[in-house]
């Protein structure tokens, strides 16, 4: 994701972000194609539309954080990424009653340690 986000910012506003994402999405199927080839299980019913509602709201958080790195420093977007690991634990808990062992809870607060770090030393660093 690192060299993801560097491309990007490079890129700058040469590209229209579509394309950029457009890439991206190519890229990630052939992958994600080639490594679940075996595994592969075919969605029925409502699976269609959750997959569906999957693509849309990917597409519209991809468009928006494509914008922000073609905008503003990778060094100031980047770190707000990592907030989404807040979010993904939340949902899990909530929605999916999920457990965390203590190594999971572990790594997400050095996860969050580390964004709070970078920040500051951001901070320090501007003023």
């Amino acid at each position: 994701m690192g060299l993801v986000f560097v491309v990007i910012s490079k890129i700058g506003k040469q590209d229209h972000p579509i394309v950029i994402i457009n890439y991206f999405m190519a890229i990630g199927v052939i992958l994600g194609g080639l490594l679940s080839i075996n595994n592969w299980v075919q969605p029925v019913g409502s699976e269609w539309l959750l997959l569906a509602s999957l693509g849309v709201v990917g597409f519209i958080g991809q468009l928006f954080m494509t914008r922000s790195f073609q905008i503003a420093s990778t060094s100031l977007v980047a770190p707000l990424k990592y907030l989404e690991v807040i979010f993904t634990v939340l949902i899990g808990a909530t929605w999916f009653l999920e457990i965390y062992t203590l190594w999971s809870v572990l790594g997400i607060a050095l996860v969050i340690i580390g964004l709070v770090l970078n920040i500051l030393y951001k901070s320090r660093w501007s003023s």
